[in-house]
């Protein structure tokens, strides 16, 4: 049995890359909902925030998304 370590450290580390950004993206959805502006209504996410945080999590579902029709097809 041969293993081919350079395409094994490859695959490593594109996980690694991905994981660190799927994580980071996701981080960044809930910062952006848990934004505190005070507005006259009493507070609450910015309009800005807000949208900003479903594009964070839409981004997460599209490469979700695209893992599994990685594995699937």
């Amino acid at each position: 049995m041969n293993i081919d370590w350079a395409a094994l450290a490859s695959v490593f580390g594109v996980s690694l890359v991905v994981t660190i950004a799927l994580v980071g993206l996701f981080t960044l959805g809930i910062i952006g909902l848990a934004k505190q502006v005070p507005t006259a209504q009493g507070g609450g996410p910015s309009v800005l925030a807000r949208s900003g945080a479903y594009a964070c999590f839409g981004l997460c579902a599209a490469a979700v998304a695209y893992g599994i029709y990685l594995i699937v097809v």
